[in-house]
């Protein structure tokens, strides 16, 4: 099978980069092809502009539309268009990185807002009428999964922790990118207390990423909703004979697992 690694951390011999080595080596030695797109080695410039889209800036951009016309035009900046056609090989897509701020570091952000664009990532059409989201872009078929860091401890990101659950704190990453444009989301990996392991810790933490790439292609993904699979109402809005009297992003869960999905 075919993995997209996409990688963000400023120092290569870090815990993320150690981890991202012995991952990487685990994967070809299973027999799967991977390509990697390292963002801070290849300089990767997060941040929009016209450039991208080969549109005069002297002239007003509307940033979805510039982008959706150079799509169509083939006028797109060639290193997004590299970093598109990795993402078409891609049966499984993995993001790394350090949690920063509650979030994914600048740099990554910037690969999906520069990557991601009108035609592409959102506003797909479908041939029935509507447009294709959660569950129905153009990654449905595709894996993905999260695997990070922090430093802070397991307990702070527990159901009643200080920092929120794991799965609500990334769900903008997991629900309102991954299962947006279609991909099937995988639990995440969690390396916690990053700066306060040991050698015998890292031993386990490499141990558990890598069990957890063997199953990467068979393990039971989050269960979110469909758009379209008649949970929603006219306005998107969760029926409310669905999850009845909760609230929140979780309602966008199915509570049962949905297996081979």
């Amino acid at each position: 099978m075919n993995i997209l690694w996409v990688f963000a951390h400023p120092d290569e011999r870090s815990l993320n980069g150690s981890l991202r080595d012995s991952a990487l080596a685990s994967l070809a030695e299973a027999g799967h092809t991977v390509e990697q797109s390292d963002l801070y080695r290849m300089g990767w410039n997060p941040v929009v502009s016209a450039e991208d889209y080969g549109h005069d800036p002297a002239q007003r951009m509307q940033v979805a539309t510039a982008s959706s016309t150079a799509l169509r035009n083939g006028t797109l900046a060639s290193d997004i268009t590299a970093e598109q056609a990795k993402l078409h090989r891609a049966d499984a897509v993995v993001l790394q990185f350090p949690l920063w701020w509650y979030s994914m570091p600048a740099i990554m952000k910037g690969w999906v807002d520069r990557v991601f664009i009108e035609g592409f990532g959102y506003n797909i059409r479908r041939e029935t009428g509507g447009t294709r989201r959660y569950g129905d872009g153009l990654m449905a078929g595709k894996r993905a999964m999260i695997v990070t860091s922090m430093g802070g401890s397991e307990h702070t990101v527990s159901p009643r922790g200080i920092n929120g659950s794991l799965d609500e704190l990334l769900f903008p990453i997991q629900h309102g990118f991954f299962w947006y444009t279609g991909m099937s989301v995988l639990p995440p990996v969690l390396i916690p207390s990053a700066d306060r392991l040991t050698d015998e810790d890292f031993v386990l933490a490499e141990k558990q990423l890598n069990d957890r790439l063997k199953t990467l292609f068979t393990d039971d993904t989050i269960p979110f909703r469909h758009q379209h699979g008649g949970e929603y109402d006219e306005k998107f809005v969760l029926r409310p004979e669905h999850a009845a009297g909760e609230s929140g992003v979780r309602v966008h869960t199915r509570f049962a697992p949905v297996r081979g999905k």
